[in-house]
């Protein structure tokens, strides 16, 4: 006779991974809310926000390129992958911002707090270095653009994590029929 166990070593039954900040069974057991902004029930926020992580992410790499090499070349990409990041990072923000004010359950979550909050930190921040860097490309990456950029990266990785767990643990932005409140 086979036996299995059934005992369950992680209160929530997925992810399998403990919460950075909080977590909610209930909402595993729930279908999920979708997103307010969606094609054909696809959330179009998941979707906006991939170009510009790319964009800024690789401003960072080409800035460390030009602090190598200095080539002038890296200069004016990073101005260029920082311009197109912000501005395929406002459309993001639009995006997620309707889903934040229509979604209580987002406003209820930490997770979604600390996810907006960085991001308007991402746009102001990306605004700054954009602008520092518009007159002169070269001479304003190092220092400070490139410590910008360091800073930049740094929190889209972080305000990536927080924007996952509100889609994965939370279930919040996916296809599924739940309330927008709570199940």
């Amino acid at each position: 006779m086979e036996t299995r166990d059934t005992t369950q070593t992680n209160s929530t039954p997925f992810p399998n991974i403990p919460p950075v900040i909080e977590s909610n069974d209930s909402e595993y057991l729930d279908s999920g809310v979708p997103s307010t902004v969606a094609i054909a029930g696809h959330p179009l926020h998941p979707l906006s926000v991939t170009f510009p992580i790319a964009f800024l992410a690789a401003a960072l790499g080409s800035d460390i390129g030009y602090w190598l090499s200095g080539d002038f070349f890296w200069a004016r990409a990073s101005l260029w992958l920082i311009g197109l990041g912000l501005a395929g990072g406002v459309l993001a923000s639009a995006i997620g911002l309707s889903d934040f004010f229509r979604i209580e359950r987002v406003r209820k979550r930490s997770a979604g707090w600390a996810h907006l909050i960085l991001n308007v930190s991402l746009i102001v921040l990306s605004l700054v270095n954009f602008l520092l860097r518009l007159g002169d490309a070269e001479s304003r990456i190092l220092p400070w653009g490139l410590v910008l950029s360091l800073i930049v990266g740094t929190l889209v990785s972080i305000s990536g994590w927080f924007g996952a767990e509100l889609s994965y643990r939370h279930k919040i932005g996916v296809v599924g029929a739940g309330s927008k409140r709570y199940p």
